[in-house]
């Protein structure tokens, strides 16, 4: 079947682009071959890297302005995940899916579901949609990522979004008279908010935002629920 569906789509590539007079078809056939041999994301100096290995020295400028072109007739769309970069896909028509994004590694998988398609079709119409398009990315923490993560982890540490327990204090009584101060103790669940991986940190506890310094926020041991660790 992707024999079939990549013969189709350069079938069609190559009528549209020649019907529109593209200048320099041939190598953007080329850049059109070797993107439909990805499987999953690509960046434009990916893209520039794995011609390269196929033997084309194109300039990388060239290679975006394909890319664009490919999103603009239909063959490519264009993805902006949390860590801003741009990312190129297959469009392949009658296709549709949904990605979950690990905010620890940066890996991306597609994934469809029949039933959360029609959730969202139901939904659209309860509330008075007529549902033209949508796009659904849902962030955590892959498996190989939650392998390698140590029970206990600084709340520094702690990745946008995720939500923790309090399991232990360290510092000082000074410290800990501070955080206590604030309103935290062990066994409180807290939101990571903001968390940039420098300077202050927002969290939130008990509907409450405070706002800690990274010193301060490395004394807290943080762990995941228990009912969110499997």
């Amino acid at each position: 079947m992707p024999h079939k569906l990549h013969k189709r789509e350069k079938e069609q590539f190559s009528k549209l682009f020649k019907q529109d007079q593209i200048t320099d078809f041939e190598n953007r056939f080329a850049v059109m071959e070797a993107f439909l041999q990805v499987e999953g994301h690509i960046s434009s100096s990916q893209m520039v890297q794995r011609l390269n290995e196929l033997g084309y020295q194109l300039e990388p400028e060239f290679v975006r302005d394909t890319l664009k072109l490919m999103c603009q007739y239909g063959f490519a769309s264009k993805q902006q995940f949390n860590n801003g970069e741009t990312l190129y896909e297959h469009l392949h028509l009658g296709q549709h899916h949904d990605h979950m994004v690990c905010t620890k590694c940066g890996k991306i998988v597609e994934f469809e579901d029949p039933q959360l398609e029609r959730i969202q079709i139901q939904t659209a119409e309860r509330h008075g949609f007529h549902l033209l398009q949508h796009k659904m990315e849902m962030y955590g923490i892959c498996a190989q990522c939650m392998a390698k993560r140590k029970e206990l982890l600084r709340l520094s540490e702690a990745p946008n979004g995720e939500r923790l327990i309090i399991a232990r204090i360290d510092g000082g009584p000074r410290a800990r008279a501070r955080l206590m101060a604030m309103g935290l103790r062990i066994g409180d669940e807290v939101d990571v908010i903001v968390n940039s991986g420098q300077g202050q940190l927002v969290i939130g506890v008990d509907y409450k935002r405070i706002v800690l310094g990274r010193g301060l926020a490395a004394k807290l041991l943080v762990q995941v629920k228990p009912n969110d660790a499997e």
